[in-house]
């Protein structure tokens, strides 16, 4: 049986990112769950606000196709998403738009029909990011994601991570690799 592979990320761009360091430890999870994982960060990934005019007289940005074939390339994902006030934030939005968009030939959400996903937010609020992930599963699921029905939501974030990134709280730290587990055991159902 061929190792589901997963694609990591934080909707955040900070360089000290709470979601960075929360999606980190369900990537640990996924892995041990027995799936490839590749964690990366959006920075990485720099792409200008959609624009429909943009995009007819250029095409597809560079990153956002190197983007979309990383993610074409993984049967999951797992995001870790910031709360921007009450909702989901920009970097991330403007991802899933940019890499949503249909190729020459493609059939229309490519890269996003058939994938499952686990979603996590952290935040210094006491809410952890909980309303931003209502927004999250919403949009993801309307785009033929398949969310798993777990999620968490850390709160006081700038609180709760030891000094090497990994959660002060054990109990929290496995609900969070539970999370990245859970998605790599059901790719793994779905392939068998």
């Amino acid at each position: 049986m061929t190792k589901p592979k997963i694609l990591a990320f934080a909707g955040s761009t900070r360089t000290d990112s709470f979601n960075k360091k929360l999606v980190k430890i369900a990537a640990t999870g996924a892995m041990e769950g027995g799936a490839d994982v590749t964690v990366i960060d959006l920075r990485d990934f720099a792409m200008p606000l959609y624009d429909g005019d943009l995009e007819q007289q250029q095409g597809l940005p560079s990153n956002a196709k190197k983007l979309k074939d990383l993610m074409l390339s993984h049967q999951g994902l797992l995001i870790s998403a910031p709360e921007y006030n009450s909702s989901i934030s920009g970097v991330l939005k403007n991802t899933i738009d940019w890499v949503s968009r249909p190729s020459a030939g493609e059939e229309s959400l490519a890269c996003f029909k058939g994938k499952v996903a686990g979603i996590m937010s952290a935040s210094p609020g006491g809410l952890g990011g909980l309303r931003g992930l209502v927004h999250v599963r919403a949009i993801l699921e309307n785009i033929s994601v398949l969310v798993i029905p777990d999620q968490i939501a850390v709160g006081k974030a700038h609180e709760v991570f030891n000094a090497d990134g990994t959660l002060k709280d054990k109990k929290q730290e496995d609900q969070v690799k539970r999370i990245g587990s859970s998605v790599a055991k059901l790719l793994l159902k779905i392939s068998s």
